[in-house]
């Protein structure tokens, strides 16, 4: 299999086997016009198997949504085919609008308009809560 090197763009490596294609829907990839590479059960050392995403735009994505879904994965920037940088992401603090809470009698689920924003109380767990009325993300 060959997978052509990225002029200008991203590469999200490190992803748990078999999120990929959860991410790739929640950064909605398949509305980006340029080449997008998912490699699935790719071998790794440290993980067994590994999912990467190779994004071939500058486009900028939400990084605490990938490190919601991954907090375990690289984000690789790259610029004229060179890698520029390389982040080491974990669970943000909060998440705004990833999240729906769940609580019938929360002000999000009765008023419009209001965002959904969640705040981290347990990193070990990953544990989010609604910060205006406590209730605890499934």
């Amino acid at each position: 299999m060959r997978i052509d090197s990225i002029k200008n763009g991203i590469v999200i490596d490190h992803i748990p086997a078999g999120k990929a294609m959860q991410l790739y829907n929640m950064l909605g990839l398949d509305a980006l016009e340029c080449p997008v590479a998912v490699l699935k059960n790719v071998y790794s050392y440290k993980l067994g198997k590994k999912d990467i995403i190779k994004i071939d735009s500058d486009k900028e994505f939400d990084m605490d949504l990938i490190s919601f879904v991954c907090p375990r994965a690289t984000v690789c920037i790259i610029r004229d085919e060179k890698v520029v940088e390389k982040k080491q992401i974990s669970l943000p603090q909060t998440i705004t609008d990833i999240l729906t809470c769940k609580n019938p009698r929360c002000i999000t689920t009765t008023e419009q308009g209001i965002h959904q924003i969640f705040r981290l109380t347990s990193p070990e767990t990953g544990e989010y809560r609604c910060i205006y009325c406590d209730t605890q993300a499934k």
